[in-house]
This record gives C-alpha cells, sequence and structure tokens, in this order.
C-alpha cells in the first residue's frame, strides 16, 4: 500500500520571552527580514528565498510550561483533515484546534487553520491549512 504524503515544514516556531528581541537577533544573525507574525504579539524572521530554509516564528506563549519544548514544527498542508487522521493514526495526539480570521499577507488573503499535536514523545507540533480566499470585489456603487 502507498501512501500519499502532502506535509512540507513551513516555518520553525520558537517560544520566547521577548519575541520582537529575539527575532531582531536572529533576523540580523540571518541576514533576514523581519516581520509582523499572522497572530498578534507573534514576530517573524522571514525566509529570503527557497534555499534559505523555513520562516521562524518568535511567540510568546501565555504561560511557560516545564515539560514544553521550546521549539516545535510548523507543518503546511493543502489536506488539512486527512493530513489529522493520518498523523494521529501514526500515533500524533491533537491538543489544540483554532480557526483564525482571514489574514493578509504578500497582497493575498488566506483563512488559516491549525492543530497542535503532540508526537508519540509528547513534543508539539503545529498542522495549519492557509486558505486563500477570494478578494472581495466592492458592488458598483459602493465605496
Amino acid at each position: 500500500m502507498t501512501t500519499t504524503v502532502s506535509l512540507s515544514v513551513a516555518a520553525l516556531t520558537i517560544d520566547s520571552a521577548d519575541p520582537a528581541a529575539l527575532a531582531d537577533f536572529w533576523g540580523k544573525a540571518l541576514g533576514r527580514p523581519v516581520s509582523p507574525g499572522a497572530v498578534a504579539g507573534d514576530t517573524a524572521v522571514d525566509a529570503t528565498g527557497p534555499d534559505s530554509g523555513p520562516r521562524m516564528i518568535l511567540h510568546n506563549p501565555p504561560e511557560p510550561k516545564a515539560a514544553k519544548n521550546s521549539v516545535h514544527l510548523v507543518l503546511i498542508t493543502d489536506h488539512y483533515d486527512e493530513e489529522i487522521e493520518r498523523l494521529t493514526g501514526l500515533g500524533a495526539r491533537p491538543l489544540n484546534e483554532i480557526k483564525l480570521p482571514a489574514v493578509r499577507t504578500g497582497g493575498v488573503t488566506f483563512s488559516v487553520s491549525q492543530t497542535t499535536f503532540a508526537d508519540p514523545e509528547g513534543n508539539e507540533f503545529d498542522l495549519v491549512l492557509w486558505q486563500q480566499q477570494p478578494e472581495q470585489v466592492p458592488s458598483p456603487g459602493t465605496n
């Protein structure tokens, strides 16, 4: 039986007490631009091309946890529900699911769904679906 895998690494999230300061360091260290993250309070170190590696997202968690890993993968897919089922079947445990309001980045609007999992050893990672939304065209006669 052949299994189709539709995952790629989109970003590396790092928990930080001061995301902006840490992003400034990594942006300078890697020669990459720094931008606001998709979630309020997050800061991102953007990839400059396909060979520069994944985007880094610096995030200040609501509460530090002694057992939580401070670095985790963010996996992106176009097959969100199928990958949730597949990853769960492999032994991942869903911890939390969020659906964010539409986010505009790079001139395109996306809705974002995210599930945080624990792998079989308890390390956390995220599965994310960025779904492009149709552009809203104003009706004639409206501003």
